[in-house]
């Protein structure tokens, strides 16, 4: 596997940030390029990633920031070529305002990507009109649970308005992006932490519709959630990033942390970045600077122990919400997840709406939100 980034400005004037020595642009089979949507929608990056990787696959998607080997980067499209030496690999793509059912791209999905030697999928959708979970929990299905999936939903920023993704072209609303990586020869190997601690009890779900949340026990829920928040609650919804909600479906399940998106005064209800069924078990969180840090060289440390490649491809994807909880110690992030996976490997990846990421024995996956998930991809 042989590696370049590059970024591009404003203008598409082109910095190499990154190249192995031997990289060839014209032999470069996949291109993931990242950046703010109002400025893939400026430059229109396509073209000039074209010409600079004429064999390539490129799949660009929009971002709330963008990781480069060095740094965290705004207003900068962050773009890294790939030569798979041994690994094929196969990409699909559905317009989920076309095609309407999040089924249909299931069917997609099983008819142009599953195959016997599929070793991992790479997804990147759009993240303002797809429901989350049922993009994962369809995929998995798709997969019986066998296959990891990894990536996360497109960023604005914090705008909120509108996110981008495209293959083989610039980037435009409700396109899904899914990779397939095939072969023995390709490794990987994940990571996905929060840094967050619960507090309180558990208590269970006894009314929500799909990603709304109406009733924890016998009390409203956002009743409640202003009752363990104290002073913090008259600054909602903004503080809720500070206090998301821990949730399993059932006794047995592996928590995954759930974003407050909205709340609504009127009917006491909370709306999540991702689905809270009915049943399922809920506890408060919250987290302080050092646990989050620690969190990404947790991530990292996970991801990277099954490789020891020379040439290893590190993506992150890291929630908005974040980047926004630590502010001006979000580069401290980044530096702790560059130590743990070494110098030896090229980081990429972006700030997202919403992190895919397989479970601790690396297959299936989950709708994650306020984490850090990373996939570190090396061939033999």
């Amino acid at each position: 596997m042989k590696l370049q980034q590059i970024s591009i400005e404003a203008k598409n004037d082109v910095k190499i940030l990154f190249s192995n020595s031997e990289f060839l642009p014209e032999t470069a089979n996949l291109v993931l390029a990242f950046g703010e949507r109002d400025l893939l929608e400026e430059v229109s990056p396509y073209n000039t990633l074209k010409e600079l990787y004429p064999s390539a696959q490129i799949v660009i998607c929009s971002s709330a920031g963008q990781f480069s080997n060095d740094n965290i980067l705004d207003n900068n499209i962050v773009a890294t070529a790939i030569e798979f030496e041994k690994t094929k690999i196969q990409i699909s793509v559905v317009d989920i305002l076309k095609i309407g059912a999040i089924v249909d791209f299931g069917n997609i999905i099983e008819k142009e990507l599953l195959k016997e030697d599929l070793k991992a999928i790479l997804v990147l959708s759009e993240g303002t009109f797809v429901n989350g979970t049922e993009l994962v929990n369809e995929l998995v299905e798709r997969t019986n649970s066998t296959i990891p999936i990894f990536g996360g939903l497109a960023g604005d920023g914090e705008a909120f308005q509108k996110t981008i993704v495209g293959l083989n072209c610039d980037a435009t609303e409700g396109k899904i992006v899914a990779i397939g990586f095939y072969g023995e020869a390709i490794n990987f190997g994940f990571g996905c932490e929060g840094g967050w601690s619960d507090f309180g009890p558990e208590r269970q779900v006894t009314l929500s519709e799909k990603n709304v949340l109406y009733k924890i026990g016998n009390r409203y829920a956002l009743d409640l959630y202003k009752e363990y928040l104290g002073l913090y609650a008259k600054d909602l919804p903004g503080s809720a990033l500070y206090f998301p909600l821990s949730m399993k479906e059932n006794e047995d399940s592996t928590p995954v942390v759930r974003t407050i998106l909205a709340i609504n005064e009127d009917d006491k209800s909370m709306t999540f970045a991702g689905n809270i069924p009915q049943g399922s078990l809920v506890r408060l969180m919250n987290g302080n600077f050092d646990k989050l840090i620690d969190a990404s060289y947790s991530a990292a440390s996970n991801a990277s122990s099954n490789n020891n490649d020379n040439n290893q491809l590190a993506i992150l994807v890291s929630c908005v919400g974040r980047k926004i909880v630590l502010d001006n110690r979000i580069e401290e992030e980044f530096e702790a997840a560059k130590e743990s996976l070494g110098n030896k490997t090229l980081i990429s990846g972006f700030y997202s709406y919403g992190e895919i990421s397989p479970g601790a024995e690396y297959t299936s996956c989950e709708l994650h939100n306020q984490t850090i998930a990373i996939a570190v991809i090396s061939e033999n």
